[in-house]
């Protein structure tokens, strides 16, 4: 029964994750994206503040301060970039082409940290690309700004994961993740302010909810590993894809094109390939 739990743990994080991809894309409509990714930071934040106090302050003590300033700084970028690609493409493809970091992290991974690549590791990045082909065709979103957006808070995203794994053997995922906020956040301000700093009631009720949604994803995750191994739960991740399809179906009339579900199913299927090969 623990690896069925593990994975419905799982598959609920995928909705969480996928509706937080919603509330923002919402609140985009009436927000720029430079206030939406201050807001999602600072929310975030706070959010995790009483978990930081139980612990006492003491806990943010570290002398990794240099990797979790270019962990922040890669994960900020990603999320510039995915906000980005949010407010100007379908729910499903800012989703499908976010997630081809399981694609970039093992080849980050070899370059950066000199770990093996591996057949099965290779095969699975070049099925993956090859649906980032047919998503980006030349007729299709080949000269879209957006979707190259997309593409890159991917590979943001891996390099920001190949970074924690740096600190790893001393910086535990509570602390790792504060930091993440804090530095975005400060990150963050200036663009914000310099957007005029627009606080729209309606943009701003959305990302509260994005910010509850993404706690309650990485809940759902923390829970999802300790009852199955990464190997079992890891795919299910792609659930994500799923409902953000049904999501912007919902509620933006969304509809993925033959190349495109055709390139996500290849995406989707090259990202199983690389967890299941690590």
């Amino acid at each position: 029964m623990e690896p069925v739990r593990g994975a419905l743990f799982m598959t609920a994080a995928g909705l969480a994750f996928a509706a937080l991809g919603a509330c923002v894309k919402a609140a985009s409509a009436t927000l720029p994206t430079e206030m939406v990714v201050f807001l999602r930071a600072a929310i975030g934040t706070l959010i995790l503040l009483p978990w930081i106090a139980r612990q006492g302050w003491g806990f943010l003590r570290t002398r990794r301060l240099g990797a979790h300033l270019a962990r922040a700084l890669f994960g900020v970028a990603a999320m510039y970039t995915f906000f980005y690609a949010l407010a100007r493409l379908t729910l499903a493809e800012a989703v499908l082409l976010a997630y081809t970091t399981p694609l970039f992290a093992p080849l980050f991974a070899w370059l950066w940290l000199r770990e093996p690549l591996g057949a099965r590791l290779a095969m699975a990045a070049l099925v993956g690309f090859l649906g980032v082909g047919l998503i980006l065709r030349p007729d299709g979103h080949f000269a879209s700004l957006a979707a190259w957006a997309g593409l890159a808070s991917g590979a943001l995203a891996a390099l920001a994961m190949v970074t924690i794994r740096t600190m790893s053997d001393t910086e535990p995922p509570l602390r790792v993740v504060f930091y993440f906020g804090l530095v975005s956040s400060l990150v963050s301000l200036p663009w914000a302010w310099g957007a005029g700093f627009p606080l729209d009631a309606v943009g701003l009720g959305w990302m509260v909810l994005a910010g509850a949604f993404a706690s309650l994803g990485q809940f759902l995750i923390t829970n999802a590993y300790t009852h199955a191994p990464a190997a079992v739960v890891g795919p299910f991740t792609y659930s994500t894809v799923f409902f953000a399809t049904l999501l912007g179906w919902l509620f933006w009339g969304e509809t993925l094109g033959g190349w495109t579900l055709l390139g996500g199913l290849a995406i989707v299927a090259g990202g199983i390939l690389a967890l299941r090969a690590k």
